[in-house]
C-alpha cells in the first residue's frame, strides 16, 4: 500500500475538499450552489474553476484532458486533448479555459443514434456535469460530461438519468410538503451496485476466440467438478486473486470509489465487489470506472476479467444487484419503515408508490435489463426469473394486510438471535429475512433489484425506476392535493393502492414452477427473452411516462428501442459467426486428426494380428465419425440460418428470428461439439477446457 487508505482515498479526485482549498471563497460558494441547487454557472466562474482544475491536474502528472461521457454503446467514451498551447517564440504553455471545461465537440457520427442522426451529421456536444467530480487517471484529467447531438437530441445514458432524478425529486417533494416537511429541498435516489465477475488466466483466455470476440464460451463440456460442493462461495481467496483485489481497491480508492466488500462467489473463478451507496449518477459513473479498472488491473496480474452475464454454461452467471433507495438532501431515508410501519404514513405512501410503479410498469422494468447475455442468466435458478415481482418480507406484509383490513398492528419488538452457546453474544436480528430469488426485494431501507446483468450500464435501469416511481408519486400528489382531510385521504389512497396492486407482491420461492403458474393466474407478464421484451419500450404507455416527465422525447424513446434491439441482433450475429468459424476451422480439423490417429491404431493392431481386439477403437472411431458428420451438418445449418436473415424485415422481426432460429442452430451445434470434447484426447483438443479455465487461477 503506497499510502494509508484515508490519504489514498479520493487523492486523484477534484472533490469538494480540493475545491474548497483551491478556489476563491466566492467561486467555491457559487459552484456549490450550482451543484446543490442546480443554479446556472456563470462563464466567469467556469474560467476560475478551469484554471484551478488544470493546475491541480498538472501537479498530478496530467498532460491531457478529456470530456468523459456515456454514449449508447453501453460503455464510456473519451477523446484526449493536451493542455499545450503554442507561443510565438516556438514554445508552448499549458492552458485550459472555462469554455474547454464546459463544452467539448467530439465527432458524433459513429455513435449509435437509433435514427436520430444521419451518418453525415457528425457534430455532437459534450457538456460538463458539475455534480460528478473530475478526476485524474494516468496522464489525463477526466471531466464527466453529458452528450447530445447538434440539434439537441440526447445521445447518451447520463442526461436522461439526471432528468429522471429531477423528475422523482420534484414529485417526492410535493408529497413531503403535504406531510409538513418544509426543510428538505431535494430528494435523491441512491444506488449501490454489487458487481459480480469471473477471473481466468490470460494465456488460456487468448486461446479462446469465443471469449475474445463474445465474452462467453460458445463451446464447453461440463467439468467433473463445478459449484455443486459450494466450496468456493465465501471461501478462502487465493493469493493471486487477493493480490488482484488489493491493487483494484487501491486504484478505485484513488478515484473516490468506495469499494467496500469483496468475496468469492458461488461459481469457481467467480467473485464480487460491492461499493457503498452514492447518488444514482455518481454511482453510475463509478460503476463504469469499476468495470474498466477490473479489466485493466486483471491484465497486470496475468488475468482476464469476464463481465459477461453467462461466460460458462452449467455454472452460475454474473449479475449486478442494483440496491436502490430514496433519501432527502437533509439525510432522511424515505424507505426506512421505522418501528411500526403500519402507522408510518409517510413511509407507507412511498412504499405504496413503489409497489404501484413496479406493477404498472413491470414490462418496462423487465426490458430495462434485457440483453442477449442476460437472457442466458435470468430464470436459470441462479437469478430471478423473467417475471417481475416484489418481496416485502413478513413485517411489511403484516403492515400491508393490516392497512387493507383496517386492523391495528403493534410495533414489532426486535428479536434476538440465540445460538444456544453461552459464550457467544446474542444479537438483534432484522425484522425480516431476505429473499435471494426475488427480482425486486425490500432489504431494510432499500430495494434490491437483482435482475441487472453484470455487463450492463446501470443508468438504463435507474432511469426506468426513477421515472416510473416519479409517475406514481405524481398521481398520488395530484389526488391528495385537494383533500380536506389529508390523513384520511392518505389512508384511503394507501389502502386502495395495496388492494389493487397486491398481485405484484410474492414472498415465496421465485425459482419454483408453482410460482410461474401462480404468476400467470395473477396476470403478471413473463417475457423470457429480450426479443419479446425490447419492442415494448416503444409502447404508448411507456413513451408517455418518459415524455410526461421530460426524461425522453418520443423520438428519443423510439431511438433507444431501436438501438437495444439492434444490439441484441449484433451480439447474436457475432456469436454465430464466431461459433461457425471455431467449429469449422479449429474443432473439426482437430477431431478429424484424432479420428485418423484412432484409425491408424486400428490398422496397426490388425497389421500385427487379425486376432487382436479392436472393438474399443472401432467403437470410438464410429462415434467420432457420426458426431463429426452431425456437427458438420449443423455448421452448415447455422451458416444457412445466418444467410436466411430477412434484411428487409423490421428490427423486431429480425431479433425474433435470431432468438429462435439462429440461437436454436447454435445450441444444436454446441451439443455435438461438447460431446466431442468429452471423447477427443486432451492433446488434440484445440482450446482450453472448462476444467482449465475455471480451476487454473
Amino acid at each position: 500500500m503506497e499510502a494509508n487508505v484515508t490519504e489514498l482515498f479520493g487523492s486523484s479526485v477534484f472533490n469538494e475538499a480540493v475545491m474548497r482549498e483551491r478556489l476563491p471563497k466566492d467561486v467555491y460558494k457559487s459552484l456549490k450552489r450550482t451543484i446543490d441547487k442546480k443554479e446556472h454557472l456563470e462563464s466567469s466562474i467556469a474560467e476560475v474553476v478551469a484554471n484551478a482544475m488544470k493546475e491541480w491536474a498538472l501537479e498530478k502528472g496530467a498532460t491531457h484532458y478529456t470530456h468523459w461521457f456515456q454514449p449508447m454503446t453501453g460503455i464510456t467514451a473519451e477523446k484526449h486533448d493536451s493542455f499545450i498551447s503554442p507561443t510565438s517564440d516556438g514554445r508552448v504553455i499549458m492552458e485550459f479555459s472555462g469554455k474547454e471545461l464546459i463544452k467539448g465537440e467530439p465527432d458524433a457520427s459513429s455513435f449509435p443514434s437509433g435514427g436520430l442522426r444521419a451518418t453525415f451529421e457528425a457534430r455532437g456536444y459534450t457538456a460538463w456535469d458539475p455534480s460528478s467530480y473530475a478526476f485524474v487517471k494516468e496522464d489525463t484529467l477526466y471531466i464527466p460530461t453529458v452528450f447530445c447531438s447538434y440539434s439537441g437530441e440526447v445521445l447518451d445514458k447520463k442526461t436522461p438519468l439526471l432528468r429522471s432524478m429531477d423528475a422523482l425529486s420534484e414529485q417526492a417533494i410535493r408529497i413531503l410538503r403535504m406531510f409538513g416537511n418544509t426543510t428538505s429541498n431535494q430528494v435523491i435516489t441512491t444506488v449501490g451496485p454489487e458487481q459480480e465477475y469471473f477471473l481466468v488466466d490470460a494465456e488460456l483466455y487468448k486461446q479462446r476466440k469465443d471469449l475474445i470476440f463474445t465474452g462467453r464460451t460458445l463451446f464447453g463440456a461440463k467439468p467433473p467438478k463445478g459449484q455443486e460442493l459450494e466450496d468456493h462461495y465465501f471461501g478462502n481467496i487465493k493469493e493471486r486473486v487477493k493480490s488482484y483485489m488489493r491493487e483494484l481497491d487501491e486504484e478505485l480508492w484513488k478515484l473516490g470509489i468506495s469499494a467496500k466488500t469483496e468475496h468469492n462467489e458461488v461459481a469457481p473463478a467467480q467473485h464480487e465487489l460491492a461499493p457503498i451507496f452514492d447518488t444514482s449518477n455518481v454511482a453510475s459513473d463509478h460503476n463504469q470506472l469499476t468495470m474498466e479498472l477490473m479489466k485493466k488491473v486483471a491484465k497486470r496480474h496475468g488475468l482476464e476479467c469476464l463481465l459477461h452475464e453467462k461466460p460458462f454454461a452449467g455454472v452460475n452467471g454474473s449479475g449486478k444487484h442494483n440496491n436502490w433507495s430514496i433519501s432527502t438532501d437533509d439525510g432522511k431515508n424515505l424507505l426506512d419503515p421505522g418501528k411500526n410501519p403500519a402507522d408510518n404514513l409517510q413511509f407507507m405512501t412511498f412504499l405504496a408508490a413503489v409497489v404501484k410503479a413496479v406493477d404498472d410498469y413491470a414490462v418496462l422494468i423487465r426490458l430495462s435489463v434485457a440483453t442477449a447475455g442476460n437472457d442466458h442468466r435470468l430464470g436459470a435458478n441462479e437469478a430471478p426469473p423473467a417475471i417481475i415481482s416484489m418481496f416485502v418480507g413478513d413485517q411489511l406484509d403484516e403492515a400491508i394486510n393490516a392497512i387493507k383490513n383496517d386492523e391495528k398492528v403493534e410495533a414489532a419488538k426486535a428479536a434476538k438471535l440465540e445460538t444456544g452457546v453461552e459464550i457467544l453474544p446474542a444479537f438483534r436480528k432484522d425484522t425480516t429475512d431476505r429473499n435471494r430469488t426475488s427480482p425486486f426485494a425490500f432489504t431494510g431501507n432499500k430495494f434490491e433489484f437483482r435482475m441487472v446483468g453484470s455487463a450492463l450500464n446501470i443508468s438504463g435501469v435507474n432511469i426506468v425506476l426513477n421515472t416510473v416511481v416519479a409517475e406514481t408519486l405524481k398521481q398520488f400528489a395530484d389526488e391528495l392535493s385537494g383533500a380536506d382531510d389529508f390523513e384520511g385521504a392518505v389512508r384511503k389512497l394507501i389502502k386502495k393502492t395495496f388492494k389493487e396492486h397486491e398481485k405484484i407482491i410474492f414472498n415465496g420461492n421465485n425459482y419454483s414452477d408453482e410460482w410461474v403458474a401462480e404468476a400467470e393466474k395473477r396476470g403478471l407478464p413473463n417475457l423470457k427473452t429480450s426479443y419479446e421484451a425490447l419492442p415494448h419500450f416503444a409502447d404508448k404507455e411507456n413513451v408517455a411516462v418518459f415524455v410526461n416527465h421530460n426524461v425522453f422525447s418520443e423520438a428519443e424513446v423510439v431511438s433507444r428501442c431501436e438501438i437495444l434491439i439492434e444490439n441484441y441482433i449484433k451480439a447474436l450475429n457475432i456469436e454465430a459467426l464466431t461459433m461457425s468459424s471455431m467449429a469449422r476451422r479449429e474443432i473439426l480439423p482437430a477431431v478429424i486428426e484424432f479420428t485418423a490417429s484412432v484409425c491408424d491404431a486400428i490398422a496397426a493392431k490388425k497389421a500385427v494380428s487379425d486376432t487382436l481386439d479392436v472393438s474399443a477403437e472401432t467403437k470410438l472411431a464410429d462415434k467420432l465419425s457420426k458426431l463429426t458428420a452431425s456437427a458438420s451438418v449443423k455448421i452448415d445449418a447455422l451458416d444457412e440460418a445466418l444467410k436466411n436473415v430477412d434484411e428487409n424485415a423490421d428490427a423486431a422481426k429480425q431479433a425474433e428470428y435470431y432468438g429462435k432460429v439462429v440461437l436454436g442452430a447454435m445450441e444444436e451445434l454446441r451439443a455435438d461439439v461438447d460431446e466431442l470434447e468429452t471423447i477427443v484426447s486432451a492433446e488434440y483438443w484445440p482450446m482450453p477446457t472448462y476444467s482449465e479455465l475455471l480451476f487454473n487461477v
